[in-house]
């Protein structure tokens, strides 16, 4: 029962993202807002609800599949962005290093107990 009640959270912060979208016309998906309002929400709460750590934990295992499909409709688009190889290449090396400072600074911050430089 867990499961489905993580699962219903999820949905529920789902259906708040594109609530969002829909109301201000932000130009985002629905699934990015939402998942934004629960990194809010667990931010301000301080822990991860022990129901939605249960539907997570399957859905981190097949990350992979979930993505996907939105790797694959890129190659019906690619005539459309024949022209702009120098923006995608930037925004892709940019988001990258910013992904991996970012990882690196949480990392630092919140693994408490074990000292900078100590292995």
């Amino acid at each position: 029962m867990p499961v489905l009640r993580g699962f219903l959270w999820l949905l529920g912060f789902l259906l708040l993202g594109d609530a969002l979208v829909t109301l201000t016309g932000l130009p985002v998906s629905a699934g990015v807002a939402g998942m934004l309002l629960l990194t809010l929400w667990l931010v301000l709460r301080g822990s991860v609800n022990a129901d939605i750590a249960a539907a997570a934990r399957p859905l981190i295992n097949v990350l992979a599949m979930l993505i996907m499909p939105g790797v694959v409709g890129v190659f019906f688009i690619l005539d459309s962005l024949s022209g702009q190889w120098a923006a995608i290449l930037g925004a892709l090396v940019g988001g990258t290093l910013l992904s991996v400072f970012t990882t690196l600074w949480l990392m630092r911050r919140l693994i408490v107990g074990e000292e900078p430089g100590r292995e």
